[in-house]
Order: C-alpha cells, then structure tokens, then sequence
C-alpha cells in the first residue's frame, strides 16, 4: 500500500484536476508559448464534444523547436539517430533540426501544401521521418503517418480517408537484415485508391533505390536542397494536428484526430509528471513513428520539453543482440526509458539471466517505462530484479494520446504492485462499470470507462466520420468514454487493465479473462510468453488454451509442462478456468507494436475465417502457426 504522505500529494493533485478542471489545466497551458493565450479553457462545439482552449492560437512545429532556439537552447542536442541496421548514428541540435524541419517545410508549400491540407507519411525511422511531421506542423499542414511497409490494400484505405494532396516517402525499410522495398507497395496503393495524391517525395536508401515516375514523383534531396524555408503559421488550437489510424472492427481503419493545442499542454505536462524530465535530459521511447508512441514520445513531447530524443532504427534482439537497448541506454545516457514489454520478452527468452546487461553502464538510467500492452508479473519481476531502478507500467491508448493511468515519477513515485498501471493521471475521472452501467466494487472485474470531459489531448472525434466516434465509444455508457479495456480497481484503488473486453471468455456461464490465466501461465520458469485464448467448446460454450513459447536453453517433457501449467492455473484461479491444454509454439504472431493477434489465434483453432492485419510483424509467423496447430491436432 502507498506511503500516507506519497498518496496524500498524488490525491490533492489529483482531485483538484477533477474538481476544478479548468484552473487544473490552465496552469499547465501557461507552460507552453501561445500565438494568442486562450481565454476560454473548456467549452463544447457544434458536437456537443468537450474542447480545450478553444480561443488560443499556437504553432506546434514552434512549441517543439523555435521556442529553444529562441531561448539559447539552439546548440543542445534534440534528436539522437541511432540505426543498428545501418550501423549509423548521428546527433542534430536544435538549430539544426529546425532548419531542417523549415526547409521541408518550404518544400512541402512549393508543391501547393496550405494549412488544413493532409500530407501521408510513408517512411521508416530516419530523422527526415521527423522533420516531415514537424514540417506539416509549421505550415498548418495535417499529416498521417502510416507505418512504412503497410500493405497496399490497408495503406490505399488510408489515402482514400486521408485524401492527401502529397505523399512522403522513402524507398525501403529495414528489418533486422532483411530490407523491405516501399515504392512497388505505394504505387499498388495508389492504383487502388480512388484518390490519387498530386505528388509523392521520396527519400532514396542506398540500401534499396527507387526507380521515379515523373512528374508524380520527386526525389527527396534536389526537392530539400531547392527549397527554401518557411515560417510557422498560426493554427487553432482545435485545428487538427494529425490524424492517426487503428484498426477498426468493421474492417475500415478509424482516423483518430489530434488537436494541436490539448495535444501540446497534455505532453508537455506528461514530460515532467509523468516521466520525470526536465529540459535537457535524455529521453528515449524505444517504438516507431507509426504508432501514437511514436507520435508521442519520439517526436512531439520531449521535444516540447526540450528534451533530447532518441530515434531508434532496431529491435530489441537481433541488431546484434539481446543486449542492444543496454549499448543505447549506456552511450546515449539515458533518464527516463519507455518501450513495451514484449520487447522484454524478447530479451529474456534469449538472455534469461540478463548476462549482457553486466557490458554495460546504464547508470544514467532512473526510471524505466513500459505501456503497449498489459505488463505481465513474471516480465515484471524479471525487470525489477535485474534494474536498479523504478519499474513503471502505464496505460493509455491511441485515442488518448497520453497516459490515462502512470506511477507518476514527476509528482510522486507510489509503491508499484506487479499486473497494475496504478492510479489514474489527472484529468482521467475513471470508473469500473458492469453491463448494465453500475459501478463495480473492488475486485469485481467490469468495463472501464472515464467520464467526461476526458482531459487535453483525447480525440474530439474520428476523422471525417463523427458519428462513427458517438457510435464506437460514447454510445455504451452515455456520458461515458468506452476505452474498450476490462479491469478492475483494488482495494486501495490500484487499477488492473487485463485485456480487452472481447478478450474475455465466457466458461460455462463464468466470465473470466485471459490475462489473469496467461499471468500464471506466465509463471512458470520455462516459459518465456505466453498467449490465452478462449476456443469454442461444445459443453462449456468456451475454454482456455495456453500457446507458450520456451525460454532457449530450457527443454522440458511437454506432458509434464502441460501438467504443471494445468495444476498452476487450478490452484491460482481455480477449476472453474477449465484451462487442461497448452502447446509449445516456436513464434506468436504479432503486430508491429507488440500485440499478440489473440482473435486471430482463435478464429484459426476454431476454424472460423480470419484476416490477417497488415500490422503483423511478420506474415509467416501465421502459416508457421498453423502448420504447428495442425501437426498437433488442434484445429477444429
């Protein structure tokens, strides 16, 4: 339980956040420089939708690079690019970084880019990827980032959405050793839209050339070199920043759009409450620009607070070893440190004693992060047993932009409890709802909802489609925001997020999730992850099934595993579970960010028809997946 004195500070901040909002989150938007101060703090639109600082004018691209040049600041280090797979590393200060950004920015405005006019990002993570949105920015521009390597089909939804007049691009990727071609994807993107895209600039890698179509395509760097420089143009704070696609059930992609003012007062505020960081420390979230962590955490917050940060082109493995993020930690001096937990589990399945750790010194490091996914006890306590630091789990989502629950470094450091993300952040009025909207007590699992308003930063809508955002997460509970989570509260108001809500099976009548089964599973010295799906059963409607991956080096009698897992799951949640079979998988598959493809898993052991994303970190994992599934006899 937290210290008298730790709770007292978090919960007087915390209820003034929720009792007097408004004066809250004034305070926190004198810390940014405005065009023109807001007057009004929170009001609703035409929508009936909570917006922040309505009044107040701002340039983001100004708030992340101008405004520290302008205070001498021009000479610190901003951005850190360190590239494992192209054995590169380079540092741009501030002033370099801004003249970058500035002369992309003129270019983007000689092709015919205004304010309002959205411009797809295409690329990989290099420092022209963060210049681009930092560009867009500085003219008023909208930019969507779309992860670089998307397939044709997924990223032609995005253009047909988006419908930008430019495309920015590069010609490859780089994974691990493997280089992924990006232009033949574009073009077949492009013949299947509906919308072509007046231009697309594309960054040539030695590592793969593209050959250009003129005049619809342009070469980055006579582009870059022939441009000249724009200024910052004064945008609305609710005018949209970027917007952000995930992954919808309906098959079509939902556009999450950010504004530039909530946006900017909400990160600046998380860089020092929540992280722990001060202008001129170094910052590192070890994700890609993709994501909204990428959007964030690697490009706009810790540039708001004049922060240096970390580009990294890598995987926690493989580039070379499962000790790269030590040799980054070590040579970049890192603070604070943020990526998800499967990247962990990565590590420890190649290096469960943590050996390669003892090669480096990662003193510089105080608090290391972790969200993306739920973080699971044993990873947990493997990080708590190898870092001499604080492990922190937070929870928050792309449609946020910012934590929503943290162990809040900046304010006060609560005592952590392994599988929660503790205590909401201010301005997060959570609550713990059954089916029928009644708020559940402690320890009783249920939906987890915030009610409005939600604070600076959430999405005011989804792109072009607002009845979509009504329908998806405000019609289930009213005035509630659906987070799409399932969890539960503890007794001193701890919140547990395990999963999301369809992650939960229902067993002979017995709800019970996932992520409670696979922390136990999870336990077991062999295993180094674990995956839980609910698969259809005649007689109990659902059941558990356990796919594990071994730690290397370990070899264990499968029946004799199967046995203790069964036995591990009985005592801790019970028989009611009916969890009685595993198998030993050789890969998971996953998205890019880290999620295991769960429904995917249980639609192919059901033998129900499924679609495999275009998120997916690596497509044969599924084939190699089945050909296990089969092997075994557990398709249906």
């Amino acid at each position: 339980m937290p210290t008298a004195n730790h709770q007292a500070d978090y919960a007087e901040i915390y209820s003034r956040s929720l009792r007097d909002p408004q004066g809250f989150w004034r305070e926190q938007a004198r810390q940014i420089p405005w065009i023109a101060e807001p007057q009004t703090v929170l009001d609703q639109d035409d929508n009936g939708v909570w917006r922040w600082f309505a009044d107040g004018m701002l340039n983001s691209c100004f708030v992340a690079l101008d405004q520290h040049v302008a205070h001498g600041r021009g000479d610190q280090t901003a951005l850190i690019y360190d590239s494992p797979v192209t054995n590169t590393v380079e540092h741009f200060t501030y002033s370099q970084l801004l003249e970058k950004t500035a002369t992309i920015a003129g270019g983007l405005v000689e092709l015919g880019v205004t304010k309002g006019d959205v411009v797809i990002i295409y690329m990989p993570m290099v420092p022209e990827t963060a210049a681009a949105m930092l560009a867009c920015a500085r003219i008023g521009a909208i930019h969507s980032v779309v992860f670089g390597g998307f397939a044709p089909k997924e990223l032609a939804m995005r253009i047909d959405d988006a419908s930008p007049k430019v495309v920015l691009a590069a010609s490859c990727g780089i994974e691990v050793d493997r280089v992924i071609a990006y232009q033949p994807l574009l073009n077949e993107a492009i013949d299947l839209a509906e919308h072509k895209p007046e231009h697309v600039v594309m960054l040539q890698r030695e590592q793969c050339e593209a050959a250009l179509q003129a005049p619809r395509d342009i070469d980055w760097f006579a582009w870059e070199r022939a441009a000249s420089p724009a200024d910052c143009v004064p945008v609305k704070a609710t005018d949209p920043l970027y917007v952000l696609y995930t992954s919808g059930t309906t098959g079509k992609p939902k556009g999450i759009v950010r504004d530039n003012g909530g946006h900017a007062v909400a990160l600046n505020y998380s860089m020092s409450a929540v992280y722990g960081v001060q202008t001129g420390d170094v910052y590192w979230a070890a994700s890609d620009v993709g994501w909204v962590v990428g959007h964030s955490y690697i490009v706009y917050g810790p540039l708001f607070a004049g922060c240096t940060t970390i580009l990294y082109e890598g995987k926690p493995v493989k580039t070379p070893d499962a000790g790269a993020f030590w040799r980054v930690l070590a040579e970049h001096r890192v603070k604070s440190f943020f990526v998800a937990p499967t990247a962990f589990r990565a590590m420890r399945k190649e290096d469960p004693s943590c050996e390669l750790l003892s090669q480096y010194d990662i003193s510089s490091l105080q608090y290391q992060f972790v969200a993306g996914e739920r973080l699971d006890p044993p990873t947990y306590h493997w990080l708590k047993e190898h870092l001499d630091v604080p492990v922190i789990d937070h929870w928050w989502q792309t449609e946020t932009g910012w934590s929503i629950c943290a162990n809040m470094a900046g304010i006060e450091l609560l005592e952590s409890k392994a599988g929660s993300c503790t205590l909401p952040a201010p301005g997060w009025d959570l609550r713990v709802l059954d089916a029928d909207g009644k708020e559940l007590g402690p320890n009783q699992e249920g939906a987890i909802v915030i009610k409005a308003p939600l604070p600076p930063s959430a999405f005011p809508t989804v792109w072009r489609d607002h009845q979509r955002y009504e329908d998806s997460y405000w019609s289930d509970y009213p005035g509630f925001y659906l987070t799409g989570d399932g969890g539960y509260r503890d007794e001193d108001g701890y919140v547990f997020v395990m999963g999301r809500t369809d992650d939960v099976i229902n067993v002979a009548g017995h709800r019970l999730s996932t992520g409670r089964i696979e922390e136990v599973v999870a336990e077991h010295p062999a295993v180094a992850e674990c995956a839980v799906v609910g698969i259809a059963d005649a007689e109990k409607g659902q059941v558990p099934v356990g796919l594990v991956l071994m730690k290397d080096g370990i070899t264990q009698d499968f029946d004799a595993l199967q046995d203790e897992l069964v036995q591990a799951v009985r005592g801790a949640v019970g028989p009611i579970a009916n969890f009685k079979r595993a198998i030993v998988v050789p890969r998971l598959p996953k998205t890019r960010s880290g999620k295991i493809l769960r429904q995917v898993i249980r639609k192919m052991i059901d033998g129900e028809p499924y679609t495999v994303p275009s998120t997916i970190d690596d497509p044969a994992i599924v084939d190699e997946l089945l050909e296990t599934l089969t092997a075994q006899g557990w398709m249906q």
